[in-house]
């Protein structure tokens, strides 16, 4: 680190010692250019940080919720049924849009890079009678025989929206496993695959396509055998590594490779440090960027970090998702899709704005997100920093410092070789 940068950290961190260690910080930021008109194609906007709407979302939280979502434009994914939208193709050859028409609005108006998921498949695609749809039946996969009638729907999907210029293909294998073999029908999936990579390219050869979307599942040490994806966190389970191996030897082509998963083991009840199990994400980004030669960028299509059934402090949880975040920029991930938990409650936990009741306020978590996307885009330079307590992590670049603070006590580090005193759990966004 040169003198000059040195200084500037220096004066920066220096000026934060008067400030109590409890107080967190966060930087907004000035609003990113928005599209010139609602709808205009801008294949030079690529995603990266972001989010994926589920069953609420801001039309349903107020005008402060959009209002907080459009401050810092994200990257937003939307399925094409499920998670607030309805059978976009009931019968065949009948559209029913409106519901994906109000969402494609949504990341419209709020300046959002749009995404769309390609899952799941009308009801008629799977067995069902047309006409009708069991959300019991949502996961199901579309047989064989109606492959083709998916990816006409994803050709019609594309014409609807011709802004939108990324795709991803189908949702975590879902339907794809074979009960018999134990493992995944990664065959049935490729063969889905091409056939929607074929009628996308073919309405653009433009849009982006991507796939598997595959769970990267993981074992605890000891709890499975130990795979080329392993680590102290575990190891990948070999059926995961497979499905992708065979995908990138059967497609027929693809602009990124998109996959999603926990940072946790798949055992319950097994002993692990939430922190030291981000370093997976990093890892699984390093050996599926090794796998195609760096030549498709890495998505991570969901990622989570908290175990079910624990009850974390919005704190505590705010310093597991921003440290996640860091493993995802320092491991070479192109992009990353938190899974909203949105609810319409006032309270909460991990939601991207407090319910209607609540005024539909931006969260931390909304806030973190819009900072990564600002400071942290995929390729942004790092500018090496060093922490002297490995309890806080760090992170940065020429303009901004992001601090970690992974202890549930007060932390003191010197960084850059100025002192930072953070309250429990803390996240402080530093402007240098």
């Amino acid at each position: 680190m040169g003198r000059r940068l040195r200084v500037t950290l220096w004066a920066a961190l220096v000026a934060l010692l008067a400030v109590p260690a409890g107080v967190a910080f966060h930087s907004y930021g000035r609003p990113a250019a928005r599209d010139a008109a609602a709808g205009a194609p801008d294949a030079a906007r690529a995603p990266s940080w972001g989010l994926t709407h589920t069953k609420v979302t801001p039309d349903g939280a107020g005008a402060a919720a959009r209002t907080g979502l459009g401050a810092v434009p994200i990257a937003q994914n939307q399925a094409i049924m499920g998670w607030g939208v309805d059978s976009p193709e009931p019968s065949p050859g009948r559209y029913d849009f409106a519901g994906l028409d109000a969402r494609v609005r949504l990341v419209r108006d709020t300046g959002g890079i749009p995404v769309i998921t390609l899952c799941c498949s009308p009801d008629w695609m799977k067995g069902g009678a047309a006409g009708t749809t069991d959300w019991a039946k949502l996961e199901t996969a579309p047989t064989a025989a109606r492959y083709d009638d998916f990816a006409a729907l994803a050709a019609q999907v594309a014409r609807r929206y011709p802004d939108v210029r990324h795709y991803l293909v189908w949702n975590e294998f879902k339907g794809f496993f074979d009960e018999k073999a134990g493992t995944w029908d990664y065959a049935g999936y490729t063969a889905l695959y091409n056939k929607v990579y074929a009628a996308l390219k073919q309405v653009n050869p433009r849009i982006q396509v991507g796939g598997p979307y595959l769970p990267m599942n993981s074992n605890a040490p000891g709890k499975g055998p130990v795979t080329a994806v392993s680590g102290p966190w575990g190891s990948v389970d070999q059926r995961s590594l497979d499905a992708v191996a065979y995908w990138l030897q059967h497609k027929a082509g693809a602009d990124f490779l998109a996959v999603d998963g926990s940072s946790l083991p798949e055992q319950t009840g097994v002993a692990t440090d939430e922190f030291a199990a981000l370093a997976k994400f990093a890892a699984v980004t390093k050996w599926l960027n090794a796998q195609s030669q760096g030549r498709l960028p890495v998505w991570w299509a969901e990622w989570y970090v908290q175990p079910e059934g624990t009850s974390w402090t919005d704190e505590h949880l705010g310093a597991v998702q921003a440290a996640a975040m860091m493993q995802f920029v320092q491991g070479g991930a192109a992009a990353a899709f938190y899974w909203s938990p949105q609810t319409g409650a006032a309270e909460c936990k991990g939601c991207l704005w407090t319910g209607p009741d609540a005024g539909g306020a931006p969260t931390p978590t909304l806030t973190m997100l819009q900072n990564f996307a600002r400071w942290f885009p995929p390729g942004t330079p790092l500018t090496p920093v060093t922490s002297s307590n490995a309890a806080v992590r760090v992170l940065g670049q020429k303009r901004q410092l992001l601090a970690v603070n992974t202890s549930a006590k007060a932390a003191s580090s010197v960084v850059g070789g100025a002192k930072m005193d953070l309250g429990p759990y803390e996240v402080r966004w530093v402007n240098w």
